[in-house]
């Protein structure tokens, strides 16, 4: 009888020790999987400031040759109203050096620059909000134990489609119809 208390007694602290140690593997399952969750949404969070400040910075500089062009356009016409009086020059010839106001191209390589480190910083943030979604579903999906803890917990708690990358009408098309064409740039 002792020995089957003893063997009893045993077999209960195994069987505790394993129900603690799968619980304590389930918390740490859910904890993990939270945390990528929460990973992913700040990414995506991160990736709406990116696109926003980009876009903004583009819009910005964009008005300034705008600006530009209409404060030239008023100062070419002050120029020469005062170079050839309000009915013009009566000379027959000109004998001035004319020094026209221009549009300084540095503007337009400035908001092209823009667009580039815009785009670039994007494309990183979208790529960052891939590898992390990748990330989570491997881990509770392709691992043995997260597959295990899985059909306890039922991961993703998150309604993952909400933070998919932006993309553009054009490249669902045809991603959809498995067809491209060359890019018109006129």
């Amino acid at each position: 009888m002792r020995k089957a208390l003893i063997i009893l007694a045993v077999t209960a602290g195994i069987l505790t020790i394993m129900a603690i140690s799968l619980g304590m593997g389930f918390i740490g399952f859910q904890n993990t999987c939270k945390d990528f969750e929460i990973q992913i949404e700040a990414q995506y969070t991160d990736n709406q400031n990116v696109y926003d400040n980009g876009y903004k910075e583009v819009l910005e500089k964009s008005e300034v040759p705008e600006m530009y062009t209409d404060q030239l356009k008023e100062l070419y016409s002050q120029v020469m109203s005062g170079r050839y009086g309000e009915e013009g020059s009566k000379a027959l010839f000109q004998f001035i050096q004319e020094q026209n106001p221009t549009l300084d191209a540095e503007i337009f390589r400035q908001i092209q620059q823009s667009i580039e480190t815009f785009r670039r910083r994007f494309t990183q943030a979208q790529r960052e909000l891939v590898a992390k979604k990748q990330a989570y579903q491997q881990y509770y999906a392709a691992t043995t134990s997260g597959r295990f803890y899985n059909m306890l917990g039922g991961y993703p708690k998150a309604d993952m489609a909400r933070y998919d990358i932006v993309t553009s009408g054009r490249t669902e098309e045809t991603f959809s119809t498995k067809k491209d064409e060359p890019l018109k740039l006129r």
